[in-house]
């Protein structure tokens, strides 16, 4: 064995035998050797993977080849981008203790994941997006143990998604972890989540009656009397409310207790404005899980629309794709995660939908605490298969995503799925039984589906609680107006529906700048980001002026990787991004939304990347939330213009040479350089 794997060994000190312990979870995300391929024989301990690449978590084997594709010929179900086998081996180094489980947790990898211990199978996970668990305790021995997991990302027909305008990216390529607990557990193996649910049941100035249910598991070889201690904890760690209950668990057996508390007084989580968060605390033996409570209450109906706490609440925003860097795919950071939910944040949404599948479990973490509403989805996109086994994935992928995120207060919506673009085969029985399982599992929330490609009115589209659309006119079709007069047949057509806008949006390089641009073809490679600004101000103007409309979400926060594109600035993006991959670029549409959502005053003069102009006598248009605007040209004032609707326009001539632009609106103030000349060539 090399040294250098040797010295990155991890070593767990562990407590003496038979004491009892506190939950543990150790990191495993150093020290790995990669192999890109199969290697049937990897599982053997005895196997040299000295020449395997040196790594370390989360890592994707997709990071160099996200950006290929573009080539139809080679067919939209491969793409060129490398979809096959790849192993991930290292060493722990662990004294098992007498009465102590252990399990390695995986926060996601994809699609497929066999992990074995020291030879011997210890699980196999088909799903590319949430936590799982294996119970890896009668593999372990005292000393080295060798651990090696193969992950396939190549596309199965049992495992959604099938296909989707996104490249899945293989690989573990997320965190990994070893979870040691007591015989005597909240149960780690309940679809990956914490074994524990706390909702709340009625919210009045005076109190909040919260129900929790437990799972607790029973491990041993005996039947054991069993103390479970359940605490609500304020923000400042102040125990609010408690209660105790003691039963009995059978040997090898999980047992659920409920129990209700009230919160005097209660805090509510109230959206961006107060996003307030309780803790839960689950104490049994020696082992404590915690969870998050935000008090609140969250419904929607036609004749009311959307209500938080009772009170109408506006929600927009934009989608989010799972988080993902140029050069890194979706082995990315805490930090870089964070980043991207800032750069939302500081636009002004009230919501996000992560589309298509379930995110980083950090997403939601930061959506609760900035007071961000969620909806998330199981990863149905575009087709399905007509087997029993892809019925069984796609609902195992559901349970799994409400019971690792039915705590996050910012979690108001579970998705069904998306687009799904024929009948044939029939998909209503997938859809059906993924409206079953959300239902059974959670009555609090309600259920949605983003349609297109059908009827408005198909079955599809008629299996959850309410729908949402994704249109993109004035893209791919129509003009920017239609989309108003759609939504209004829509409505019409289904006045017992809550229906919404799922999608819209358009694509932008900020390479590419025509001011004032023509019609573009979204298929093409001439992208303007003024032709995104266009659709986006008519577009937005138009939906907001319709409050049916339950949700109104962009297509895209980010730029992102997919096989499936040839168009744009370069091959296998999709540039609908309202920011660019790296997130360097905040494009002019992001800065439209900032003025309509944000409180925090800002001005932004748009086209500032197009320079040099092409003609003498240019039109200045600025967004900003504030009541005037004044510009400055080359140090002299100009007429201070009214900000109507988010926008105030001026007429300007520019000198020979660099102009200098600025526009203040109070303390804030934003420049930029145009230049001009005009000789040609």
């Amino acid at each position: 064995m090399p040294k250098l794997l040797l010295g990155l060994l991890l070593t767990l000190a562990l407590a003496l035998p038979n004491a009892a312990i506190a939950r543990e979870k150790a990191s495993l995300n150093a020290a790995w050797m990669f192999h890109k391929g199969d290697v049937p024989t990897a599982s053997d301990p005895n196997f040299q993977a000295d020449t395997w690449q040196a790594i370390e978590l989360p890592h994707t084997y997709n990071a160099s080849d996200a950006g290929a594709g573009g080539d139809k010929a080679r067919g939209e179900e491969e793409g060129v981008y490398y979809r096959g086998p790849a192993w991930y081996r290292r060493d722990l180094t662990v004294t098992p203790q007498p009465g102590k489980r252990y399990f390695l947790q995986f926060e996601g990898a994809a699609l497929i994941t066999e992990a074995y211990l020291n030879g011997k199978s210890v699980g196999r996970h088909d799903g590319g997006y949430a936590t799982f668990r294996f119970d890896i305790t009668d593999a372990l021995k005292s000393g080295r143990n060798v651990l090696a997991v193969k992950v396939d990302n190549t596309r199965v027909n049992h495992i959604a998604p099938l296909t989707g305008d996104f490249n899945v990216f293989g690989g573990l390529y997320r965190n990994v972890w070893l979870v040691t607990a007591d015989g005597i557990h909240v149960d780690l193996m309940d679809h990956g989540g914490p074994g524990v649910y706390a909702t709340t049941k009625t919210i009045t100035n005076a109190s909040a009656d919260i129900h929790v249910k437990s799972l607790i598991r029973n491990d041993t070889a005996t039947s054991a009397p069993v103390k479970v201690r359940t605490t609500i904890l304020d923000a400042s760690g102040k125990t609010v409310a408690q209660s105790t209950t003691t039963f009995t668990v059978a040997a090898n057996t999980t047992v659920p207790t409920e129990t209700n508390l009230t919160v005097k007084k209660p805090r509510l989580w109230a959206g961006r404005s107060a996003p307030y968060l309780y803790t839960v605390k689950i104490e049994t033996g020696s082992d404590t899980v915690t969870v998050p409570l935000g008090v609140r209450t969250f419904t929607i109906d036609v004749k009311n629309g959307v209500l938080l706490n009772g009170k109408p609440y506006a929600v927009y925003g934009a989608n989010m794709q799972q988080p993902g860097r140029y050069g890194k795919g979706t082995a990315v950071s805490d930090a870089e995660i964070d980043e991207d939910m800032q750069i939302m944040d500081e636009m002004g949404v009230t919501a996000l939908r992560l589309a298509h599948m379930q995110h980083h479990p950090r997403v939601y973490e930061e959506a609760d605490r900035r007071g961000i509403l969620i909806s998330t989805e199981a990863p149905l996109v575009d087709f399905i298969d007509a087997s029993d086994a892809f019925k069984a994935n796609a609902v195992q992928q559901m349970q799994e995503l409400i019971a690792q995120n039915y705590n996050h207060p910012s979690v108001v919506v579970w998705g069904l799925g998306n687009e799904i673009r024929s009948n044939d085969p029939d998909p209503n029985p997938v859809l059906a039984a993924l409206q079953s399982t959300a239902k059974a599992m959670d009555t609090s929330r309600p259920t949605a589906y983003a349609h297109c490609c059908l009827a408005d009115d198909d079955p599809v589209a008629l299996h959850s609680d309410i729908v949402s659309y994704n249109k993109y006119f004035g893209w791919y079709w129509g003009e920017f107006e239609d989309i108003g007069k759609w939504a209004d047949e829509v409505h019409a057509k289904l006045p017992n529906r809550v229906i919404g806008i799922s999608e819209y949006g358009a694509g932008a390089s900020i390479l590419h700048q025509e001011d004032l641009p023509k019609r573009t073809v979204p298929q093409a490679y001439w992208h303007p980001e003024q032709y995104q600004s266009a659709y986006h101000e008519a577009n937005w103007k138009v939906l907001k002026a319709r409050p049916y409309l339950w949700s109104n979400f962009i297509w895209v926060a980010f730029d992102f990787p997919s096989f499936r594109r040839n168009e744009g600035d370069r091959p296998a993006i999709n540039d609908k991004g309202l920011v660019t991959e790296d997130r360097k670029v905040r494009k002019d549409a992001y800065y439209w939304y900032q003025a309509n959502w944000s409180d925090k005053p800002m001005v932004h003069i748009t086209s500032s990347r197009d320079t040099p102009k092409r003609v003498r006598k240019v039109t200045v248009k600025v967004y900003s939330n504030a009541a005037e605007v004044r510009l400055r040209l080359n140090g002299v004032d100009l007429a201070v213009q009214p900000v109507v609707d988010h926008m105030a326009t001026w007429k300007i001539e520019l000198k020979d040479g660099d102009n200098v632009i600025e526009a203040t609106a109070g303390d804030i103030t934003d420049q930029v350089m145009w230049s001009y000349t005009d000789k040609i060539g």
